[in-house]
Parts: C-alpha cells; structure tokens; sequence
C-alpha cells in the first residue's frame, strides 16, 4: 500500500494556500489533518526542500514559494517521492533458472513504469488551486458501492 503522505502533503498545501485558514503552523494544520504536529514537520520539510513552500519557526508558520496554480500535483508527488523511489516494487530476487522467473522483473518493472508515467502526466494537468476551486464548489459525490 502506499503510504498516505501524498494526501497529507496536499492537505497541507490546500491549508496553506487558503489564506482564511489563518495561522499556518504545524500544530494548526495537524489540527486540520487529523495528525501528530511532528508528521506536519516532517512533511513540511520535504515541501520545503522542493521549493513548494517557506516554513517560519514559530507563530510565523508556512507560505506557498510560488502561486498554487504554479504547484501541481507532479510537483508534490515527485517533493514526497523522489524520482529514485518507485511507486510500486518490483521482487527481485527470482529464480534465473526458470523461464518464467526469469524474465518476470524486468516485464514488471517496464509495465509499472509505464503505470507511473501516466500517473505522473495527469498529476501535471491540475494545480493546487485548481483542487481548491473544486473544494469551494462544494464536496465531491460519493458514488454509492
């Protein structure tokens, strides 16, 4: 399963961006997010490293490096998941004796990397501020199951 900090990385944006959320301190956000002030540290570092946000110690708390409609979710992806680090793994450790076995992680990884190219181009087409208008609109429809 893949670890939730992608969802939590644009929670963190979308509180950010919203400039009536008030302070943008970890402990606020945390507040929001449903989570410890330390994970929004944590977080908030990786965005910060990518250039996403400015993080102030103290009451100062965070603000957007740039507008969000200049942050996509590619941007965020790529500040929590390095390019070195896949979004689905691969076993590695076949048989090389079996005809199977042997060819199935490279098929693998060529198909899944294939999968992560598509993801990542469509996380390109929307911008947090394009999820923040979505948000204003109103909830989304759940369908029923």
């Amino acid at each position: 399963m893949i670890a939730t900090r992608f969802s939590v990385a644009l929670h963190i944006l979308l509180l950010v961006a919203d400039e009536s959320a008030g302070d943008s301190t970890s402990a606020r956000l945390a507040w929001s997010i449903g989570t410890n002030p330390v994970v929004v540290r944590r977080i908030a570092g990786q965005l910060s490293r990518a250039g996403l946000i400015s993080v102030q110690r103290g009451p100062g708390g965070a603000s957007l490096s740039r507008p969000a409609a200049q942050i996509t979710l590619r941007d965020v992806w790529r500040a929590i998941h390095p390019e070195k680090e896949k979004l689905l793994g691969v076993h590695r450790k076949t048989n090389a004796e079996c005809t199977i076995g042997r060819h199935v992680p490279d098929l693998l990884r060529q198909r899944f990397d294939q999968a992560e190219m598509a993801l990542l181009k469509d996380f390109a087409t929307t911008s947090i501020a394009d999820l923040a208008e979505t948000m204003r609109r109103g909830p989304p429809m759940r369908e029923a199951i």
